[in-house]
C-alpha cells in the first residue's frame, strides 16, 4: 500500500497576481514545488530543477501559509509538479473552498483533482495523452517561428473546450510579439497570453 504524501520540496510560495493566461489579472497564490526532468532551455526558473535543493514542506505548514492571505485561488506550478502525487495537497485546499489550478507540461499522469488544468507542452519530453483530455487551456511558448507549426500540431490533438493561447518567450518577446499578433489575426481560435506580471514587476 502506497503511503499518503505529507510533504513536497517546496521552493517557494508567494501572493501575487496571476499574469498569464486565462486568469490573468487575477490575485493568486502560488505554490512552487522543486524538481523538473523536462529542461528547457529558455526556462526561467531553472533553480527549481533540482528537487534536492528546497526544503521538504508539511502540507499542513503549506496551509497554514496559505491561510494568512485572503486567496480563493492557487496555483500549483514548477519546477513539474505533476511529478508529485498532489491529491492530499489538493484535498486541503478544496476544504478550503479554494479553487485550485495546475500550470505542467503535462508529462506525467496527474494525481489529484485540479479545478483548472493548465496544459504547456514542450519539446524536450513528450506529455502524456491525459494531458489533451485534461487540459481547460493550452498555452504554447513561443521560442523560434517553427512552434507555431509546432503549436497547431498539439491544438489538433485537445479536446473541444480548451482554450488555445500562444505567449511569447520573454527574451525573444520583442522579435516574436508581432510574428504572434499576425498570426492570432489569421488564426482567431488562438489568443495571445503575455507575461504581465513581467510587466507589473511583481512575481
Amino acid at each position: 500500500m502506497q503511503e499518503t504524501t505529507t510533504s513536497y520540496p517546496l521552493m517557494e510560495e508567494f501572493y501575487t497576481i496571476q499574469g498569464e493566461g486565462s486568469y490573468s489579472g487575477k490575485a493568486a497564490y502560488f505554490i512552487r514545488l522543486g524538481g523538473c526532468d523536462v529542461g528547457c532551455v529558455w526556462c526561467d526558473v531553472k533553480e527549481s530543477w533540482e528537487a534536492g535543493n528546497h526544503p521538504n514542506t508539511e502540507i499542513s505548514a503549506i496551509i497554514e501559509s496559505v491561510k494568512k492571505v485572503q486567496t480563493d485561488f492557487v496555483v500549483i506550478t514548477g519546477g513539474e509538479p505533476a511529478m508529485y502525487d498532489l491529491t492530499p495537497l489538493i484535498k486541503s485546499l478544496h476544504d478550503l473552498e479554494i479553487e485550485v489550478a495546475i500550470e505542467t507540461s503535462g508529462c506525467y499522469t496527474l494525481k489529484g483533482n485540479v479545478d483548472w488544468y493548465c496544459f504547456s507542452p514542450k519539446k524536450f519530453k513528450a506529455p502524456v495523452e491525459e494531458a489533451y483530455e485534461k487540459a481547460d487551456e493550452l498555452k504554447v511558448v513561443i521560442f523560434h517561428k517553427s512552434d507555431f507549426l509546432w503549436a497547431e500540431e498539439h491544438a489538433s490533438k485537445i479536446n473541444d473546450t480548451c482554450k488555445l493561447y500562444l505567449q511569447p518567450e520573454w527574451s525573444k518577446e520583442e522579435q516574436l510579439l508581432p510574428l504572434i499578433i499576425e498570426y492570432v489575426k489569421k488564426n482567431p481560435k488562438w489568443r495571445i497570453s503575455l507575461q504581465t506580471h513581467k510587466y507589473m514587476n511583481i512575481p
